[in-house]
C-alpha cells in the first residue's frame, strides 16, 4: 500500500498536484454522497492568515472554497477534548457536558478521582494514566449517531491521532473508529481488528523501526529557521529527526498526520465510502500540529514545516477522493488555536507573555489557604493553574463556603489572574448569545459550565499568561485560555460546483452540524442543538430550512 507523502514532502512547495477549483456553478441540489469533517488541532485562525498564501495543496484548495477565517470556539476552556466536541454536534460544552480534558469528580468511588474527558470511570481497576476509553461522558449525540438513527445504511468512520478526537467527532454508533495509540492505530475495548488497519499499522511500523534523518526545510521557513533557548532545551531549527521506535518524536512530526490520511483513505477504499445510495460520513483527527505547538511553539521553523507537510497531504488525499469520482463536501476547522511560547514572543517584540509563577496552583493555594482557617488536608484540587477548582467535599458547608471565598479573594488579587468566577455564579447565568467576539469572560466560562462536572469556581488567566511554570521536552507552549489566540479557528468548506466566497464575520464551530445536517437533508428539531445553519448559496436560494420557533 503506498503511504501517503511524509516529511520528505517538504523538500519542494511547488506539489505536483493539479487541485479541483470552486465551480462558478450553482450548489448541487442533491445531498453530497460523502461528508468529510476534518479537525486539525491547534489551528488557530493566526496560523491560517500567516501561511495561506504559501499553501498549494489541500489547503489551498478549501482556501478557494467557502471561508470562514474567524470561527470561534466560543467556551473559555479551549482544549482538545471540548473543542471537538462542539464540531459534529452543534453544541457548546456546557451542554455536551465536555467541559475539559480532565476534571475531578471527588464523589468517584476510586480512589483516583480526576476524570478524562474520553474514559468510563466505573471500569473496575482504571485510573486516571489506565482507563477505558468510552463516549459515556458525550452528553449530546453527534452528526454520525444522527445519521445513522435516520438511516441505519449510514456508515460513519473516525480516524484520528488523538483518541478523544476520534471519540467527540465519531460519537457512539460508529462503524469504524481509529486513533494512534502510540505503536499503531487501535480502536475501542471489545471492538474486532482490521486486516486493512492491520496493514497500514505495518507500514507504520516499519517507519517507526527506521531512523529519521533531518528532513529539508521548504525555503519560507528560513525567516524562521533561528534558535530559542526555552528552560533547558532550544527549539526553533529542529528538522523532525529521529531515532528507531522514538514514538514521541514520530507523534510530534507530519508522519503522524501523513499515516492518520493513509488510515482514511484506506478505509474509505476499503469500505466504500461515497459509493453508494446514501451519505456516508468520514471524520478525521489530523493531530500532529497540536503536538509541534506544544514541543516546539507556534512561531518556529518546526510549524512552518509541519503546515507545509500537512497542506501537501491533504492535497493527495483529496486527489484520491477525486480519482475515486466521488460527489463529497469537506468541511476543516480546529479545535482550539494556540499561544507561542514566551521565550520566542519576547524576541519578537512582545516582551509581556510570561510563564505562570509556581506559586498558582491548587495545593500551594489550598496549603496558604489552611494555614490561616486553621483547616487540615487537602483543600483544594485542581488540573493545572487556570480551569476548573474543586473544594474538599469533606467540608461542611460553612468550611466550604470560608474556603471558597478566601481562595477567590485570594486568586483575584494575584497579579497573573483575570478573573474568577464561583459556580454559583456561572449557574445563574443564562448562556450566551450573539457574536462570540463581543462575549464577556464570564460568557465564554459559562459557555464551558456545566453543573454536575465544573468546579467550585472557575481561574481565568490573564492574556498572554502561559500555564506551563517551566519547559520540558514535548510542553514549552500550549492553549486553554479565554483569549482570542485560542478561540479563533478557521472554517473552510469545499465542495466541487459549490462557488466560494470568503464571510469575515463571526460564526462558531457549532454551525458546522446543522449545515452539514441542512445539506443532506437531516432534519433538526427546535433546540436540538445550540448552533444555527450557515447558508452556503451565494445566490438567493437558501440551503438552510426553516425552523419555527419551539
Amino acid at each position: 500500500m503506498k503511504f501517503v507523502a511524509t516529511v520528505t514532502a517538504l523538500t519542494s512547495l511547488t506539489l505536483a498536484l493539479s487541485p479541483a477549483q470552486a465551480s462558478d456553478t450553482p450548489s448541487p441540489a442533491v445531498p453530497p454522497k460523502l461528508i468529510v469533517a476534518i479537525s486539525v488541532d491547534q489551528f488557530s485562525a493566526d496560523l491560517f492568515a500567516e501561511y495561506r498564501q504559501y499553501f498549494q495543496g489541500g489547503l489551498k484548495r478549501l482556501s478557494q472554497g467557502i471561508v470562514f477565517p474567524s470561527g470561534y470556539q466560543g467556551h473559555a476552556a479551549t482544549e482538545t477534548c471540548p473543542g471537538h466536541s462542539t464540531i459534529l454536534t452543534g453544541d457548546r460544552p456546557a451542554r455536551t457536558g465536555i467541559i475539559a480534558n480532565h476534571w475531578y469528580d471527588l464523589s468517584a468511588k476510586r480512589a483516583d478521582k480526576l476524570v478524562y474527558c474520553a474514559e468510563d470511570e466505573n471500569e473496575p481497576g482504571t485510573d486516571s494514566d489506565h482507563y477505558v476509553l468510552s463516549p459515556a461522558h458525550l452528553r449530546v449525540p453527534t452528526l454520525g449517531d444522527r445519521m445513522k438513527a435516520a438511516d441505519p445504511a449510514a456508515r460513519v468512520v473516525s480516524v484520528s491521532g488523538k483518541d478523544r478526537a476520534a471519540l467527540m467527532m465519531g460519537g457512539r454508533h460508529t462503524d469504524q473508529m481509529w486513533w494512534w495509540g502510540g505503536k499503531g492505530f487501535t480502536t475501542l475495548k471489545g471492538r474486532p481488528t482490521d486486516p486493512t488497519v492491520d496493514k497500514v499499522n505495518a507500514v507504520v511500523a516499519a517507519r517507526l523501526a527506521t531512523a529519521q534523518p533531518a528532513a529539508a526545510l521548504p525555503p519560507i521557513c528560513e525567516a524562521r529557521n533561528y534558535p530559542v533557548r526555552a528552560g533547558e532545551q532550544t527549539v526553533g531549527t529542529g528538522r523532525f529527526a529521529r531515532d528507531s521506535g522514538d514514538h514521541k518524536a514520530f507523534r510530534a512530526s507530519p508522519e503522524l498526520d501523513a499515516s492518520t490520511l493513509a488510515l482514511a483513505a484506506a478505509l474509505r477504499e476499503k469500505m466504500k465510502l461515497g459509493e453508494g445510495a446514501h451519505t456516508d460520513l468520514l471524520a478525521i483527527g489530523a493531530s500532529a500540529t497540536d503536538y509541534v505547538g506544544h514541543s516546539y511553539g507556534t512561531q518556529g521553523s518546526e510549524m512552518c514545516a509541519q503546515l507545509m507537510s500537512l497542506d501537501h497531504d491533504l492535497g493527495d488525499f483529496f486527489t484520491k477522493l477525486d480519482n475515486a469520482g466521488i460527489d463529497y463536501v469537506v468541511v476543516l476547522t480546529a479545535d482550539h488555536g494556540g499561544q507561542d511560547l514566551p521565550e520566542r514572543n519576547d524576541l519578537n517584540a512582545a516582551p509581556t507573555a510570561a510563564r505562570i509563577n509556581t506559586n498558582l496552583n491548587a495545593k500551594v493555594l489550598g496549603q496558604a489557604i489552611g494555614t490561616k482557617l486553621g483547616f487540615s488536608g487537602q483543600l483544594l484540587y485542581s488540573d493545572g493553574a487556570n480551569g476548573d477548582y474543586y473544594v474538599d467535599p469533606g467540608l461542611g458547608r460553612p468550611q466550604r463556603a470560608a474556603v471558597i471565598a478566601e481562595a477567590i479573594g485570594m486568586l483575584q488579587n494575584h497579579p497573573q489572574v483575570a478573573a474568577v468566577f464561583s459556580h454559583d455564579s456561572l449557574a445563574a447565568m443564562a448562556l450566551p448569545s450573539g457574536s462570540p467576539d463581543t462575549w464577556s469572560l464570564a460568557e465564554r466560562a459559562r459557555a464551558s459550565f456545566d453543573a454536575q462536572r465544573s468546579g467550585d469556581f472557575v481561574v481565568l488567566l490573564k492574556p498572554r499568561v502561559t500555564p506551563i511554570p517551566v519547559p520540558k521536552r514535548g510542553y514549552v507552549a500550549t492553549h486553554g485560555s479565554p483569549w482570542d489566540y485560542d478561540r479563533r479557528v478557521p472554517i473552510l468548506f469545499w465542495r466541487k460546483g459549490l462557488q466560494g466566497f470568503e464571510q469575515p464575520l463571526p460564526v462558531e464551530t457549532i454551525d458546522i452540524m446543522p449545515t452539514l445536517a441542512a445539506m443532506i437533508g437531516l432534519e433538526l428539531h427546535p433546540n436540538d442543538v445550540d448552533g444555527r445553519c450557515l447558508d452556503l448559496d451565494v445566490g438567493e436560494k437558501d440551503i438552510c430550512p426553516h425552523i419555527p420557533a419551539p
